[in-house]
């Protein structure tokens, strides 16, 4: 994976900071499809164990009334089957309602117990700013799996005091060093990943979720036009594909200790 800078220079360089786990935070099955595939198959190729955790269970999805009994379990399904083509196998949800997801400190203590016991490298969420761009990458619960998530990050994670049920649980604080945001305002973004290699594993990951996708060909073209978009924005050679984000450092030589 290679990276360029975009408006501000990135804090990552994979030259320099060791992946070896990463927990991904998404809202409904099919959005880390979405937003992160191409750079979750890279990873897992190099041998980097990927988790997700869906926080909704998606049963606001689809487009067939015949289906709504089935919704969630055939969402899972098609997550699941998605996920195994990017190289993962791990997969939590939060079973908060679709459409009513919020950064509650019911949600917030199921992301900082999750990232206490996987204890990450890289925590990927979805962004807690809106997109004015492209709203649609700005649902309601898009936004607030973005908050959630950031609030638990920091100081709760690394809050020995925070959540004490969590502790005497045996689940210790944590500092993690990395938050990466997808899905945010392009003028956030700081960090693009060369995915050119497995575009189609993304592609592939996205057709798997039919329930969500009755024009299949528009979407395909939607989301290589955007991954060509982003590798021109990072200064990749013409016909490369890229996938963008905002990239945080939460702990490392230059942040100060404590919470």
């Amino acid at each position: 994976m290679t990276a360029s800078p975009a408006r501000e220079q990135s804090p990552f360089s994979p030259d320099l900071h060791r992946v070896g786990r990463v927990l991904c935070f998404a809202a409904h099955p099919d959005d880390i499809d979405f937003g992160a595939a191409g750079t979750i198959a890279a990873w897992t190729a190099a041998g980097v164990q990927v988790s997700y955790c869906i926080m909704t269970d998606g049963d606001a999805g689809g487009f067939d009334p015949a289906h709504r009994a089935d919704i969630i379990a055939l969402r899972d399904a098609e997550q699941r089957r998605a996920a195994e083509v990017v190289g993962v196998t791990d997969i939590h949800y939060l079973h908060q309602r679709d459409g009513y997801l919020e950064p509650s400190h019911e949600v917030m203590k199921g992301v900082v117990k999750l990232i206490r016991e996987i204890r990450p490298d890289v925590v990927l969420s979805m962004h807690p700013e809106r997109n004015w761009k492209r709203i649609q990458k700005s649902h309601p619960d898009h936004l607030a799996v973005g908050e959630a998530v950031t609030r638990a990050v920091y100081p709760a994670v690394e809050n020995p005091f925070a959540y004490p049920e969590l502790a005497e649980a045996g689940l210790a604080s944590y500092k993690l060093p990395w938050l990466w945001l997808y899905a945010g305002p392009e003028e956030r973004e700081n960090h693009f990943v060369d995915v050119t290699e497995h575009v189609e594993s993304k592609l592939q990951a996205i057709h798997v979720h039919v329930s969500q996708h009755p024009d299949v060909e528009a979407m395909e073209a939607t989301v290589r036009r955007g991954m060509h978009t982003n590798a021109a924005r990072a200064g990749l050679a013409e016909g490369r594909s890229a996938e963008a984000f905002h990239v945080v450092a939460v702990n490392g030589p230059g942040t100060i200790a404590g919470f």
